[in-house]
């Protein structure tokens, strides 16, 4: 191969062009796989389409009939034990090996497998009182908490790190008693903000850090007594704020329309890079070489097309890793973990293809809830020397012999698991939320769709009936079923109706806060719409030098390229079409710091 060789690709599954650099080159004869054939949003999209996070069921565990909560719907065929039986010594997961037919493809007898071998009902370890959640690690009396992390007495909230006493969180870390935060870090008694590092006791921070008692606020770096940008001493402030009473639905609602029109008067960095060199993507922190990567924490080196990960290296194309190097195709894998290829739920394992929900091994192939083993394949024992001599013969036999999907989609080695083995509908997966369908256009790309389970709920008031203040919230609103606005609407999967928790009341009222008028599913929902999407555009900064191109912002001070528009470009996640200010770091850095 010749020195900065690049190709251009046409991707199987959407026929767009994509391109696979020298490095990319490099990094796959590393790991010994093949160049991939579909482009990374496809790839991204397959991978997504076998992680579910958020749909949960009832069904009875296969081994003891108790009925349990779980990721996989009781019409999915699959074997489902309860989260102690499955990790217990009551049954042996090789017991559901067979020999390789090289006869059949290995996609088909990797199906097999998975449909026969017992699954954990919920990806979740060391959680305590906290049933109903999902991927989520060491967390302690949580409710409807998903991919979270170390938190406590934390609800209705996804990608939390060590918080506590929080609701209705989005990837968020190390913060208390907060509400309605996306993206946010450091923060205590802050509510509805976005993107906001070390706030106290403040709403509405958008780019902010720092600030003390403040609402409404973009921009601002170690402020107090602040809204809407200006300033106010402590006297004025406290006497705004008691006009500004979010105790009240309607002036809740009517603050955070009128903040929406206000953020667009005020440049946005073109992407959130922080301390890492030679990045692109958004959310990027303490790392170096990190390309097309999104929501990245924390020393990542030689990276690209990552979603969700932390303390990686050396890595393509995963979502929720961490604690690993050379990771290629996987979902929620890492810790601890070497060369997982095409992996989901498989953690601490060393030298893996093609694994499902495996744990603490090493040099498996094709296998499924396996846990402390090596030198498997298909879930059978080997020798060092048999698995050795057996797996390039099985990598040539994918080859040879392809798997072909119900679209006619062909599956050779280095290829992710094909879609339709999923034992997850589309519409059940995270796809859904970052991917969004409905029933129609899911069917029509292909993909399976479940109708969703029927609620059993008999609303007992619609949430236009509620108090429109909190302080007018009786205890009995407890006992309430409450009809959510959006009628099971599939794009947000509404459940229809939802109750308040004692938990819940108990911080609305003790914060000043109304109630919600929609259910968990589409506040998350919510949320999701204000962050930026995973994919990257080419940009250029939009300082026109005294104030930006639409004029709406003027800037504070002069700039290097003083009255001469910028010159500087970027790629970005903000869209051509899209009515924020973009402006490049130097530019922003200008105006904020």
């Amino acid at each position: 191969m010749t020195n900065n060789q690049t190709e251009t690709k046409i991707c199987h599954n959407c026929r767009g062009e994509f391109i696979i650099e020298q490095e990319d080159f490099n990094f796959y004869e590393k790991i010994k796989v093949p160049p991939p054939t579909f482009c990374p949003e496809c790839r991204l999209l397959r991978r997504m389409m076998w992680r579910n996070e958020r749909s949960l069921f009832k069904r009875p565990c296969a081994k003891t009939g108790k009925q349990i909560i779980t990721m996989f719907h009781p019409e999915a065929d699959v074997v489902v034990y309860d989260h102690d039986i499955w990790w217990g010594d009551s049954w042996e997961p090789t017991d559901y090996g067979k020999d390789y037919n090289f006869s059949k493809p290995f996609f088909e007898q990797f199906g097999e497998l998975l449909h026969r071998t017992p699954l954990a009902n919920l990806g979740n370890s060391n959680c305590l009182g906290s049933p109903y959640g999902n991927h989520n690690a060491d967390c302690k009396y949580c409710y409807l908490m998903f991919a979270s992390f170390k938190n406590e007495r934390t609800h209705y909230s996804h990608g939390a790190v060590e918080l506590k006493d929080c609701i209705d969180m989005y990837e968020s870390s190390k913060s208390e008693l907060s509400y309605g935060d996306a993206l946010c870090e450091g923060l205590y008694k802050t509510h509805f903000s976005y993107d906001a590092d070390e706030c106290i006791n403040s709403f509405f921070m958008k780019h902010c850090k720092n600030l003390q008692d403040c609402i409404g606020c973009v921009n601002l770096r170690n402020k107090s007594h602040c809204i809407l940008n200006v300033q106010y001493t402590k006297e004025e402030y406290n006497r705004k704020k008691k006009e500004l009473d979010f105790g009240s639905y309607k002036i809740l609602s009517q603050f955070e329309d009128s903040f929406k029109d206000f953020v667009l008067k005020f440049p946005n960095k073109y992407a959130n890079i922080i301390k890492s060199t030679e990045a692109t993507g958004d959310n990027i922190l303490n790392s170096k070489n990190a390309k097309n990567c999104f929501d990245l924490f924390g020393e990542g080196q030689d990276l690209k097309y990552l979603i969700h990960c932390i303390s990686i290296k050396d890595s393509y194309d995963m979502y929720g890793t961490g604690a690993a190097s050379l990771m290629y195709e996987g979902t929620d894998a890492g810790i601890d973990a070497s060369k997982e290829l095409f992996c989901a739920i498989t953690h601490s394992c060393l030298d893996t293809n093609y694994t499902y929900m495996c744990f603490s091994s090493k040099h498996l192939f094709g296998c499924v809830g396996l846990r402390g083993k090596q030198y498997c394949i298909l879930n059978k024992q080997y020798t060092k020397e048999e698995y050795e001599k057996l797996v390039p013969k099985i990598i040539q036999h994918m080859k040879d012999m392809s798997y072909t999907d119900k679209k006619g989609m062909i599956y050779k080695y280095g290829e992710f698991f094909p879609s339709e083995l999923s034992p997850f509908a589309y519409n059940e997966t995270i796809a859904q939320q970052y991917f969004p369908k409905t029933k129609n256009e899911i069917l029509k790309a292909g993909h399976s769709y479940r109708i969703p389970s029927e609620k059993d709920y008999k609303a007992t008031i619609h949430s236009h009936d509620l108090p429109d203040h909190i302080k007018d919230a009786p205890d009995s609103i407890l006992e309430e079923v409450i009809a959510c606005p959006n009628k099971g609407d599939e794009l947000t999967q509404c459940t229809k109706a939802y109750r308040i928790i004692k938990t819940e009341l108990d911080f609305l009222r003790n914060n000043n806060i109304a109630l919600p008028r929609y259910c968990p599913n589409c506040r998350h929902y919510r949320r999701l719409k204000q962050r930026n999407p995973f994919k990257l555009w080419k940009g250029r900064c939009q300082c026109a030098g005294l104030n930006s191109q639409n004029k709406k912002y003027k800037n504070t001070m002069a700039h290097a390229h003083s009255t001469a528009p910028c010159p500087g470009e970027f790629e970005t996640p903000y869209a051509p079409d899209r009515p924020e200010i973009v402006y490049c770091e130097k530019c922003y850095q200008q105006e904020v710091y």
